[in-house]
């Protein structure tokens, strides 16, 4: 048996995975340099972007192998939508890299280096997670798909809890909580992913993941279906998997979060992609888990983020709400679905980048004002701010009204009626119901913190006093940029 290996096709993996390698060489080599670091990390991002345009050139049913054997099977194959997938996957952990980088790279208690080694180590763990996250929607059969799932999970757990020394005890306290929480849910996660696995090979003999027509046990195929659509739908914080969502989040540090709420779930929708691909046209089991799902993750996530007050609290139930409407066009048979899902995942990403680009900033302008006392994510916080700081304020709510899906920010209704049409055509209408009663929800949620930056009764902390540094407004200006072209130029799918 002869295997081709076809390296040059993984170079979006293989590129931030190196990177990672990297970095913990050079650390110790030069100790201490931690600017270094986030170099040579953003170096493999690029080179993995770079990696990436090639698959984007794809047609309809061309893919690009690696690791293939005689019989045409290919354990890494990405097609069009799994390059889109990978290049938002890969660009959202360089924003993140970009965010992080003064909390990354900053020094101990005193100016001495941090005890915990931390600089490398997170950007390592970072990389690591990122090769993960890009590495799952090429997956091409079951193994493949679970050492990637848990690439791009086990290191985020390690993020989560590997805070800087000089915290408080008690926020410290809190970040250990967080990623116990979500260790926790990723094993009984990967727990029913790997039986859903189990049950796959005991119904087709393969571990191969390809469009099933024919199997010996239609009912432990099914099985297999609802049991890893369940391990799947942790990720991408699903009810009732959601749990561990808005405890890490607020717990977690803020790049961290980011990262939790942007990159990982690139991962999360490029298996279920995989997932459903292979076992949706069997039976329909699977669509009415995923229907079930995608109507109870937008309702209790509007519903929840209607009254939060913590900005970082609405943020997490709001990508529960969001994880609704990414499974939203998984539920049917159409041939658009994945498109669809993956054109909503792309805008969420942009708005989500945005959103938390702006939130950061404001928590670092209200600690500085308040002399590192100041609720700097209390959306009390946000009051006036288009008064105080509009350039701030108006990428804010260009964000939030496109996860709201309603105008100016027409890339979010676009969106929105992608992900609808496919279940309109199939006529599923009780789901559709759902959907449109959460698109009411969903415009509350936002305007209410938009509400809160237009007001003009009482102003909140920030003032136009402190320095946003110049990386931030490239942030801003870019993500900004990306909304308007995208409301200009809708593509409606990827």
């Amino acid at each position: 048996m002869n295997i081709d290996l076809r390296l040059m096709a993984t170079l979006p993996v293989l590129a931030p995975a190196a990177a990672a390698v990297l970095v913990l060489l050079v650390d110790v080599a030069l100790p201490d340099r931690r600017r270094v670091h986030l170099g040579l990390a953003a170096l493999g991002l690029v080179v993995g972007v770079l990696g990436v345009l090639p698959g984007l050139r794809l047609g309809a049913g061309d893919r690009r192998g690696a690791f293939c054997l005689d019989s045409g099977h290919c354990g890494y194959a990405a097609t069009h939508l799994t390059s889109v997938l990978q290049l938002a996957g890969l660009l959202a952990a360089l924003v993140v890299l970009v965010l992080a980088r003064d909390d990354w790279a900053a020094p101990g208690a005193g100016g001495a280096p941090d005890r915990t080694g931390r600089a490398p180590v997170v950007v390592a763990l970072a990389l690591a997670a990122t090769a993960g996250v890009v590495a799952v929607p090429a997956a091409g059969d079951l193994g493949t798909l679970l050492v990637s799932l848990e690439l791009a999970t086990l290191p985020t757990v390690a993020l989560v809890a590997l805070v800087r020394t000089g915290w408080p005890s008690e926020r410290r306290a809190r970040a250990v909580d967080g990623a116990v929480s979500l260790l926790t849910t990723s094993l009984v996660s990967f727990a029913l992913l790997a039986l859903g696995a189990a049950f796959w090979v005991a119904a087709t003999g393969s571990t191969v993941l390809g469009s099933v027509t024919d199997v010996a046990h239609p009912p432990l195929l099914v099985m297999a279906a609802v049991l890893m659509v369940a391990g799947l739908a942790f990720k991408v914080s699903a009810v009732p998997f959601h749990a561990w969502t808005p405890i890490t989040y607020a717990a977690a540090p803020m790049p961290v979060t980011l990262y939790l709420a942007t990159v990982s779930k690139v991962a999360a929708l490029g298996g279920l992609v995989v997932v459903v691909q292979a076992l949706g046209v069997v039976d329909g089991t699977t669509l009415v888990a995923v229907a079930v799902l995608a109507a109870a993750s937008m309702t209790l996530g509007n519903l929840v983020a209607l009254v939060q007050q913590d900005v970082l609290r609405l943020l997490a139930w709001s990508t529960v709400a969001q994880a609704g409407w990414v499974l939203l066009p998984l539920a049917t048979l159409s041939s658009r679905a994945t498109q669809a899902a993956g054109s909503y995942l792309v805008v969420y990403l942009a708005a989500t980048l945005l959103a938390f680009v702006v939130v950061l900033t404001v928590a670092v302008l209200v600690t500085a004002h308040d002399q590192g006392e100041g609720p700097g994510t209390r959306l009390s916080a946000y009051r006036g701010l288009l008064r105080s700081r509009p350039l701030l304020a108006l990428p804010l709510g260009l964000a939030l009204l496109t996860l709201a899906g309603l105008p100016p920010a027409v890339a979010g209704v676009v969106a929105k009626i992608a992900a609808l049409r496919p279940v309109l055509g199939e006529e599923i209408w009780w789901l559709a119901l759902v959907a449109a009663l959460n698109v009411a929800l969903g415009i509350a949620v936002y305007l209410r913190w938009v509400a809160v930056l237009v007001a003009t009764d009482r102003p909140g902390p920030v003032t136009a006093a402190v320095r946003v540094p110049a990386p931030t407004w490239v942030l801003v200006g870019l993500l900004t940029l990306l909304l308007v072209v995208g409301s200009i130029v809708p593509l409606g799918v990827v």
